[in-house]
């Protein structure tokens, strides 16, 4: 995720860009949930609700003093699920990127 902009509220769409592979991606998903500095989660869906639709969480917890752990979560499902092993493959090698380079960025600030 290179940009993230819209109203910070459940029910209220983002505009995300993604970067996955080779391809630059924009998607708009809603807002499900949003509590400061514990966790973001919304739902974004391809036309129609059951096409394709994935639901994407940030979770964070305290894991001690001065330590948090990221959960990043996300669950497909609809009808083109099936086929679209290509762009889940992209989407989780992009997502575990992210979250490498945002661990590597986190450990320089300390």
């Amino acid at each position: 995720m290179r940009e993230m902009t819209g109203v910070f509220t459940p029910g209220e769409q983002l505009t995300i860009q993604m970067h996955l592979g080779d391809r630059v991606m924009t998607i708009r998903p809603t807002i499900l949930v949003i509590q400061p500095e514990r966790e973001l989660r919304w739902i974004g869906r391809l036309l129609i609700p059951g096409i394709f639709d994935g639901e994407h969480s940030f979770v964070i917890e305290p894991a001690g003093e001065n330590r948090v752990r990221l959960i990043q979560q996300e669950t497909f499902n609809g009808l083109l699920v099936p086929f679209s092993g290509f762009l889940l493959d992209d989407t989780e090698k992009s997502f575990n990127a992210m979250n490498l380079a945002l661990k590597e960025r986190v450990e320089q600030a300390n």
